[in-house]
Formats: structure tokens, C-alpha cells, sequence
């Protein structure tokens, strides 16, 4: 589903649309992909991640119906950064896992269910990427329902642990929790819409541990102790400079999971 209105409003699914926001970068991808929730016939939107503080953006999403609800994923800026002002923009309340990003309503709870926009979402805790991220099950879309996955699961590439807020401990049992949900459609807030969940949930734990078993070659070759700084050097050697911060935040968090 790709038809796309005058205003950058993309159809995602059968009961999801997205705009693309202006702010593509190394780890925010093309941008990042805000979602708008609705059932056939509803009245009201569900907004999920405004992103950043781009006015356009948030008079687009703003103009194509009353929204009713916005939802964050997580606590990082280029999800957050817009909440209150679109919240200001819209009347809607802000709800998410940190306190500090609600605005006008209760933080969400893991397992709670929410009947918004004429249908269902269920809130997922997915601790990994951060410790706050959550994930949005809409078991009504489409025939095995989709799931908007934030940043825990992204669209290509793969996804920082923001360590030690995210830890692969938590992440794994993230992945774990998603691949259960079946081959419900991935809607990611960076990079393009995928199939499968389960499939995509697999390959996702396929590749930490494939990266674990080269932090471990690295720590025999380097010895034992041997710092984040080195084993990054040895396990992301061609990485681009402009993304090696995250590279040390996930070999920090690969060291914590095996020194355990």
C-alpha cells in the first residue's frame, strides 16, 4: 500500500498512514516515519511518534483529521520532540511509558489495551533499544495485524542499544515477545514497512548473535578485559565515524550480556 495524498500522508496498512519527517540522518535513517491510526469511518486519529520540532510536518498530520490521541514509542528527541507542541496544535493528550513525556494524561502501561480511533491498540513494553520503548499491536489490521515497532525493530539496518538504559538482555527477550505475534505486518518508525514480524524478529536475533560470537573471538584475541574502544575496533572495523558511537554503545551493551 503506497498511494500517497497531497499533504506527504502515505497508506501503511489498512488502518495506518505515515509522513515521512524532514530529518533523515545516520541514525534516523530517511526520517522518521509518524503514524496516523484510524478504523474505516472514524472521526478521530491516533498519532503515533510526531517526531521532530518541524511545523509543516505537524500541520500535516494536524490537517488530515482530528486527532484524538498521540502515542510515543520511546524517549528519544526525533520521536518526542514535537509531542508537546502537537498536543499544544491538536487538543490531544500525550501518553508513553516516561512520565516526563506525557502531556494532559497517564503514562502507558505494558498489556494495557486502548479503543481509540474506532479500533484496538495494545501497548507492548520491548525494553532494549532504550528501557521506555514500547511497541503498538493492532490486532484488527489487516489479517494478522500489524505492530508499529518503533525503534526496536527498523525498517533496514539494524537497531542501537542505548546502553546502559538498553541492554541485550532485555532486547532479546523483546525480540522474543514480537516473534510470538506471529507474521503481523512491521510498521518501523525509520525505513520502509516490512512483512512478517516473526520472520523479521528471527533474523533480528540471528544477527546479535552473530555479533556476540565476534565480541567473543575478540575478547580470546585481545584478552579478557580488553575495552570497548578495542573491541569495537576489531568487531566494526569499517564502520563509518559517523555512527561509531552507536557501535561502542552496542559492544558496551554485548560485554555487559557475556560478563553478565
Amino acid at each position: 500500500m503506497t498511494t500517497q495524498n497531497s499533504s506527504g500522508i502515505v497508506r501503511s496498512s489498512e488502518l495506518t498512514r505515515f509522513r515521512l519527517a524532514p530529518n533523515p540522518g545516520p541514525m534516523s535513517l530517511a526520517g522518521t516515519n509518524s503514524y496516523l491510526i484510524s478504523a474505516p469511518g472514524a472521526e478521530g486519529r491516533v498519532a503515533v511518534d510526531p517526531g521532530p520540532l518541524d511545523e509543516p510536518h505537524l500541520q500535516a498530520l494536524a490537517g488530515d483529521g482530528p486527532v484524538e490521541l498521540i502515542l510515543i514509542t520511546h524517549r528519544h528527541a526525533d520521536h518526542t520532540a514535537a509531542a508537546a507542541r502537537f498536543s499544544e496544535l491538536t487538543g490531544a493528550p500525550v501518553r508513553a511509558a516516561d512520565p516526563a513525556h506525557c502531556h494532559g494524561a497517564a503514562p502507558l502501561l505494558d498489556g494495557e489495551t486502548i479503543w481509540a480511533a474506532g479500533t484496538e491498540i495494545r501497548v507492548l513494553a520491548t525494553p532494549g533499544h532504550t528501557g521506555d520503548s514500547l511497541c503498538f499491536h493492532l490486532p484488527k489490521d489487516g489479517t494478522h495485524g500489524s505492530v508499529l515497532t518503533g525503534d526496536t525493530i527498523l525498517g533496514s539496518g539494524t537497531t542501537v542499544l542505548d546502553y546502559p538504559d538498553g541492554t541485550l538482555r532485555d532486547y532479546l527477550e523483546s525480540l522474543d515477545r514480537l516473534e510470538r505475534l506471529g507474521p503481523a505486518t512491521v510498521l518501523p518508525a525509520h525505513g520502509p514497512v516490512l512483512p512478517a514480524l516473526d520472520t523479521v524478529a528471527r533474523a533480528y536475533r540471528g544477527h546479535r548473535q552473530g555479533r556476540l560470537d565476534q565480541v567473543r573471538a575478540a575478547l580470546v584475541a585481545l584478552g579478557a578485559e580488553a575495552t570497548v574502544a578495542a573491541v569495537t575496533d576489531a568487531v566494526y572495523a569499517d564502520v563509518d565515524p559517523s555512527v561509531r558511537r552507536a557501535a561502542e554503545l552496542s559492544v558496551a551493551a554485548q560485554l555487559d550480556y557475556l560478563r553478565g
